[in-house]
C-alpha cells in the first residue's frame, strides 16, 4: 500500500474526461518546481498568501507522503501553474468501538475560478473515489470548506463540530478538582510527548495527525517561528507524573483595559476525564482574562456541566466538519463496534455504485457485525451519503427519515438507531 498509492497511474477515466475539454490530469511529478506550482495554486485555491520561498521548501517534504494530483490547461498564459488540485493519502481512521478502519483522506480540492463549470471538480472527486476503491479502502473522507459540493458524490457530514466562546467571569469552576498538576513547557519540548497523548484521546471520527502537521502546530518550522512566537503551551500530568494533556493558546491584545484579555485555544488534548478537568480549569481562572475562544470541540462537551452558569459556555457556530463516504459497506459497516445485538435489512442507492446493494447486518452479543449482501426484503432504505452520516454513531436514522433520507417502518428505523447510535457523539480535532 505504502508505496502502490503513490504510484498508481492517474484515473483513467477522469484523464479521458478532461483531455476531452483540452485539460491535462495527471499526477505531480517529483521536480521541486512543479510540486511548488501546485502549492502556490493549493494557496490560490484557499486565498492564502502566495508562499515564500522558505515555506515552498518546507511544503516539498509532505509531497512524499502524499498523492498529489493536478490539472494543467496548456492554452493558459502560466500553462506551469496547475488549474485544479487535490492531494490525498491512507489513514486510520478511528470507529465506534476504538478500532479503526483504512481511510483514504482528500484535501487540497480547489478548482480555479477561470475554470469553474468544466467538469473538473467532478473529474477529481470520481477520480480519487476510484483511486480508493482500486486500493481497496471502504472509505473515504475530507473536511469541507464548501458544503453543497460533496453530497453529489456520496459524502455527508459524519461528525460535526462546534465552536464555543467561554465567559470567565461567569464561568466559575464546580468541576472535579484534578488530582494531578499543569506545567508550563516549551513547545519543542512538546513534540515528542504530543502525538502519543492525541492518539489516546482519539473518539471516533479522528485520523492521523502527519509530522508535519504538528510541526506546523507547534510553531517548529522556520516560516512558522513569528507566527506562533506567542503561543503558550501547558502540559497536564497526572497524580504519578504521567503526561496526559495539553493546551496551546495564545493571549490576544486587551486594548485600553487590561482585565479583558480573550484566550484563544489553538488546541486542547485530554487523553483522560482529569487531565480535561485539570487544563480546563487551568484556563478558566487565568488572571486579567475576561473570554476563552476554541474551536472545533465536542457537540458533547463536558465543559457547560463543569461551571456555575452553563451559560457562560455560548456555541459561536456548529457545523458539519468531517464527511465520509462509504466504497465498501462489508467492510466499513464489519469495521465498527455496534450498540446492541440484532439484524437489519438495508437497501443503500449509490447513483456511482460503489455501496449499491442489499445487505443483511447481522450483530451478535458482543457488538460484531457480520455483513452480508441478501435477497430478503429491505426493512431501511437509505442511499450512501446517509448510510455515512449513521455510520460513526452521531446521526440518528430517525433523523434522517423524517428529512426524507431514509425509509422504513418506525420499529425498523428504531431498530437501526439502537444499533448504530453511540453515547458519544464522534469528533474530528482538526481540519485536513
Amino acid at each position: 500500500m505504502d508505496e502502490l498509492f503513490r504510484t498508481l497511474p492517474a484515473d483513467t477515466d477522469s484523464r479521458e474526461a478532461l483531455a476531452a475539454r483540452g485539460l491535462r490530469y495527471e499526477v505531480v511529478g517529483t521536480d521541486p518546481d512543479e510540486r511548488d506550482a501546485f502549492s502556490q495554486a493549493v494557496n490560490r485555491g484557499f486565498y492564502s498568501a502566495i508562499a515564500e520561498a522558505e515555506e515552498l521548501y518546507e511544503a516539498r517534504e509532505g509531497f512524499a507522503d502524499r498523492r498529489t494530483t493536478a490539472v494543467w490547461d496548456a492554452t493558459a498564459v502560466e500553462p506551469e501553474t496547475p488549474v485544479a488540485t487535490v492531494d490525498s493519502w491512507p489513514t486510520p481512521l478511528t470507529v465506534p468501538g476504538g478500532g479503526s478502519l483504512p481511510a483514504w483522506a482528500i484535501s487540497a480540492v480547489t478548482v480555479a475560478p477561470t475554470h469553474r463549470r468544466r467538469g473538473i471538480a467532478r473529474a477529481l472527486l470520481e477520480g480519487e473515489l476510484r483511486t480508493a476503491r482500486a486500493l481497496r479502502l471502504p472509505i473515504a473522507a475530507l473536511t469541507v470548506s464548501e458544503a453543497t459540493i460533496y453530497g453529489r458524490f456520496g459524502f455527508a457530514p459524519a461528525a460535526s463540530a462546534v465552536d464555543l466562546v467561554i465567559d470567565t467571569r461567569r464561568a466559575v469552576w464546580t468541576g472535579p478538582q484534578a488530582a494531578g498538576r499543569v506545567h508550563f513547557v516549551q513547545r519543542d519540548a512538546l513534540r515528542p510527548l504530543a502525538p502519543g497523548i492525541e492518539q489516546r484521546a482519539r473518539v471516533a471520527g479522528d485520523v492521523d495527525r502527519w509530522p508535519g502537521y504538528w510541526d506546523r502546530l507547534l510553531g517548529l518550522r522556520a516560516s512558522q517561528a513569528k507566527k506562533a512566537a506567542d503561543v503558550r503551551a501547558v502540559r497536564y500530568d497526572d497524580e504519578h507524573g504521567e503526561p496526559q494533556g495539553f493546551a496551546l493558546y495564545r493571549v490576544k491584545e486587551a486594548g485600553h483595559d487590561f482585565s479583558r484579555h480573550t484566550i484563544e485555544v489553538v488546541d486542547l488534548v485530554a487523553a483522560t476525564t482529569d487531565a480535561y478537568a485539570g487544563l480546563w480549569r487551568y484556563l478558566l481562572e487565568l488572571d486579567l482574562v475576561h473570554e476563552i475562544a476554541v474551536g472545533l470541540r465536542s457537540v458533547d462537551e463536558p465543559l457547560r456541566w463543569m461551571v456555575a452558569d452553563p451559560r457562560a459556555v455560548r456555541t459561536r457556530a456548529q457545523s458539519d466538519h468531517l464527511w465520509t463516504r462509504i466504497l465498501d459497506v462489508a467492510v466499513a459497516l464489519e469495521g465498527r463496534t455496534w450498540q446492541t445485538a440484532g439484524e437489519i435489512v438495508l437497501e443503500v442507492s449509490d447513483p456511482l455504485g460503489f455501496a449499491a446493494g442489499r445487505f443483511r447486518l447481522a450483530v451478535d452479543e458482543a457488538g460484531r457485525a457480520t455483513v452480508t449482501t441478501t435477497d430478503a426484503p429491505a426493512e431501511v432504505a437509505l442511499d450512501a451519503g446517509a448510510l455515512a452520516a449513521v455510520h460513526l454513531g452521531g446521526t440518528s436514522p430517525l433523523t434522517l427519515a423524517a428529512a426524507g433520507r431514509a425509509s422504513g417502518a418506525p420499529e425498523a428505523l428504531e431498530r437501526l438507531h439502537a444499533l448504530a447510535v453511540t453515547p458519544l457523539a464522534p469528533r474530528l480535532s482538526f481540519w485536513f
